[in-house]
């Protein structure tokens, strides 16, 4: 069962305190989390105002290396392969012995 407690947090962030988020972390090369409160984003984008922006020819390169590898395939290990990896299916479904 879910239990509905009201939130003591605070008002959610802006759309414009979100979008400001996204860019500098975007500019810093970091990944952020959706934040809950006005008052977390707020230090949060303190934070990353304080940060060393990534140098854009970083960023370019970096980007192209991941465009590159999702076009040709590679990059892909976290994908499994079922035909290498697992036999049946649903509740009989079992990890193979040996792998070739």
């Amino acid at each position: 069962m879910t239990e509905h407690q009201p939130s003591t947090a605070g008002p959610p962030p802006t759309a414009k305190q979100q979008r400001y988020l996204r860019q500098l972390a975007l500019q810093r090369g970091v990944s952020f989390v959706p934040l809950r409160t006005r008052a977390e984003a707020s230090r949060a984008i303190a934070e990353l105002k304080r940060r060393a922006p990534e140098p854009v020819a970083d960023r370019r390169r970096e980007v192209r290396a991941v465009q590159d590898e999702m076009a040709t395939g590679r990059g892909d290990a976290a994908r499994v392969r079922h035909e290498i990896e697992t036999e049946g299916y649903g509740s009989t479904a079992a990890w193979k012995r040996g792998r070739s």
